[in-house]
């Protein structure tokens, strides 16, 4: 049976960083998935470009949570699944998909990762990256920016129309439902330290190859 992470916290907490750093600390051997939560944006293809740039999607109504649940479903019972992927720049899934094959670790990391009780439930461990306001706004700042075309005040409208009161909201009241909470996000080398040796400890008590 393989072991489920979830990971969540705000926007630009560093749970990606942290997924990947979890992933690093195990052997070519050992196979680890990431599935990044963003992926499962609903399909607003019956949209134009203009109606999907107001979308919230920093709201869980954004998120497909029906097939996200399908596919850890799968995972969990050996299954591969096609991952959808997702075009930041116009909101839309690319009509590709990726090919996840199951895994002995899996790690599903996104700002709604514990807000749905039947996601929760698939999960074995639970962490919540805690980092300042201040660090997250600088770091979506440049990932939006270089990475998805943003302008500087689309980014800022968004922020506080959406990103703020979304964290506030749906977020942040999620921290109740970890197991784990890790201050300050990849840069807590000691607490990934930490999480690596319990999925160790995990991996050995299942019998599987630590």
């Amino acid at each position: 049976m393989p072991l489920i992470i979830g990971i969540a916290g705000g926007s630009g907490s560093g749970k990606t960083t942290i997924a990947k750093n979890i992933k690093s600390a195990f052997s070519k051997d050992e196979r680890v998935v990431i599935i990044e939560m963003d992926s499962y944006y609903r399909d607003f293809s019956n949209l134009n470009l203009n109606q999907r740039e107001h979308i919230n999607y920093d709201s869980p109504d954004s998120i497909d949570f029906e097939l996200l649940e399908k596919h850890l479903r799968d995972l969990k019972s050996n299954t591969a699944i096609e991952k959808p992927v997702y075009d930041f720049v116009i909101h839309l899934r690319k009509k590709i998909t990726e090919r996840v094959e199951p895994a002995d670790i899996i790690i599903i990391e996104g700002i709604m990762t514990f807000y749905k009780k039947e996601i929760r439930d698939w999960l074995d461990i639970k962490i919540f990256v805690d980092t300042d306001a201040d660090i997250r706004v600088l770091r979506r700042i440049k990932r939006d920016m270089e990475s998805r075309g943003r302008s500087f005040e689309e980014i800022r409208e968004r922020y506080y129309t959406m990103v703020r009161p979304a964290y506030r909201d749906f977020v942040r009241p999620t921290i109740q439902y970890s197991d784990i909470v890790i201050p300050e996000g990849g840069a807590n080398h000691v607490a990934i330290d930490m999480i690596t040796c319990k999925i160790h400890h995990w991996l050995s008590e299942n019998n599987q190859k630590p």
